[in-house]
């Protein structure tokens, strides 16, 4: 399955499994964590095996977060965002200039790479020796290789109940973020089904 950077900064809020909304981002620990867990998304742009967060870290990561998530819920409308955060959004034009600035802090140059035997291949060769820097930069350029990419036509907010992720529609039928939230889904409509079917039979006529 794809993974992409900015659709796993979008879900490090998610449904906590009992109704509510957890944060993986919630403490400096929790960072760290998440920012080792995405290794492979990274490799080639920060070494994040001895990268330790703290605070400032931790908020400069959770602005971005809200842009993203600003950004998302614009590329979904008119379909509703996800409820976590649809009351308190940015405006689009506030989560791109924060997107924007958050890329530009780290100058980086395109360099040609092309082993004997292989393929050419392009990576970007940072001037930046602050991590932390170079970390924030690169999830705002995944952020913007992926609202400007084809699978942002393919984003949707699942509309399962309590869930509040956004996923890339993989199949033409697909309407949840797993499969899990698709029998949910099916429960709360059976759910309400039958309570219609039973207030509609004791309907005087």
């Amino acid at each position: 399955m794809d993974r992409w950077l900015a659709l796993e900064l979008a879900s490090t809020i998610r449904h906590d499994g009992e109704g509510g909304v957890a944060d993986d981002l919630a403490t400096v620990q929790g960072t760290t964590d998440w920012i080792r867990k995405q290794e492979h998304l990274l490799a080639g742009q920060v070494r994040t095996g001895a990268l330790a967060a703290d605070e400032d870290l931790r908020l400069g990561i959770i602005e971005l977060r809200q842009a993203v998530r600003a950004l998302f819920a614009r590329l979904v409308s008119p379909a509703p965002p996800s409820p976590a955060d649809a009351h308190r959004l940015m405006t689009a034009d506030q989560a791109m200039d924060r997107l924007n600035t958050a890329a530009a802090r780290e100058p980086v140059a395109p360099q040609l790479d092309w082993p004997a035997g292989g393929v050419p291949a392009a990576r970007l060769l940072s001037a930046e020796e602050d991590p932390y820097v170079r970390l924030v930069a690169a999830l705002a350029r995944a952020a913007i290789d992926f609202l400007s990419g084809p699978q942002s036509t393919q984003l949707r907010s699942c509309t399962a109940p309590r869930c509040v992720r956004y996923f890339v529609k993989s199949h033409g039928r697909q309407e949840w973020c797993k499969p899990s939230c698709g029998n949910r889904a099916r429960a709360a409509r059976h759910y309400r089904r039958r309570r219609t079917e039973a207030d509609g039979g004791s309907t005087p006529s």
